[in-house]
């Protein structure tokens, strides 16, 4: 793996990371100015995008998923596993997004 492709991988963790805590901060901000709990608001917000965090890390299109099947058909499995692993980059940072909302929202973690 060169340096080029581990910037990658931490790029695409950390926008999909950032989609979902930015959303659910932004959210939690809107809950309270509209004087609802704000809890509840980030933690669904949290989940719910976290598919279309994913979508935003990866670029937002199928291609990298037609890059994926062209390689596998040119027999380029080192290039399509590259692929396979900026996705699940982007699904580690979304996920650990959703946790640290879920943290957050319970309170860091007391009692």
């Amino acid at each position: 793996m060169n340096a080029y492709f581990i910037k990658q991988l931490i790029y695409h963790f950390l926008q999909a990371f950032g989609v979902v805590l930015g959303a659910a901060m932004l959210g939690g901000i809107a809950a309270i100015l509209t004087l609802e709990s704000p809890k509840l608001h980030m933690e669904s917000i949290a989940d719910k995008i976290k598919i279309w965090a994913v979508v935003a890390a990866i670029g937002g299109t199928i291609d990298p998923f037609r890059m994926i099947e062209t390689n596998f058909s040119d027999s380029q499995y080192i290039l399509a596993l590259k692929q396979i692993l900026l996705i699940i980059s982007a699904f580690i940072g979304a996920s650990m997004g959703t946790r640290l909302i879920q943290w957050i929202c319970a309170g860091g973690g007391e009692g």
